[in-house]
C-alpha cells in the first residue's frame, strides 16, 4: 500500500470539542475545537487544526509544537518573560518544557504539528 500525503481538509470531519482544565483557566470561558488530521503509528507525532474562543489559561508543554496562525490574535507569555503576540500568518515553535500563559484575544485558528519527546 502506498503512503499518501494527508490533506488538511476539515469539510467532512467533525471536530473534537473541549476546553482547558478549569484549574488552569485565568480568565474567560475558552472553548476549543480540534481536527486531528494525522497521527503517526507510534503516537509521537500528530498534526491538524486547532481553534479557540477568547480566554486565558496557564500552559506547560511536554511536547514540541510548530504553529502557523490562520486567523485571529493570541498572546503567549513565558513564565517571567515578555508576551509575544501572534496573528494571521505568524509561524513559531513552542519547545518542550515551555511554561507560561496562552491568551486568545480574538478567536484563533492554527495549523499545528506536535512531536512528543
Amino acid at each position: 500500500m502506498p503512503i499518501l500525503p494527508v490533506p488538511f481538509d476539515i469539510t467532512e470531519i467533525a471536530p473534537e470539542k473541549g476546553a482547558p482544565d478549569p484549574a488552569r483557566v485565568l480568565s474567560g470561558k475558552p472553548r476549543n475545537r480540534v481536527w486531528n488530521l494525522y497521527s503517526s503509528p507510534d503516537g509521537k507525532f500528530f498534526s491538524g487544526i486547532w481553534e479557540s474562543e477568547p480566554g486565558e489559561w496557564r500552559i506547560e508543554y511536554t511536547e514540541h509544537e510548530f504553529c502557523h496562525i490562520l486567523e485571529g490574535v493570541s498572546r503567549i507569555t513565558p513564565a517571567g518573560g515578555e508576551p509575544m503576540t501572534v496573528r494571521q500568518g505568524d509561524a513559531f515553535v513552542i519547545p518542550a518544557g515551555f511554561k507560561g500563559v496562552w491568551e486568545v484575544v480574538e478567536r484563533t485558528r492554527k495549523h499545528y504539528a506536535i512531536y512528543e519527546a
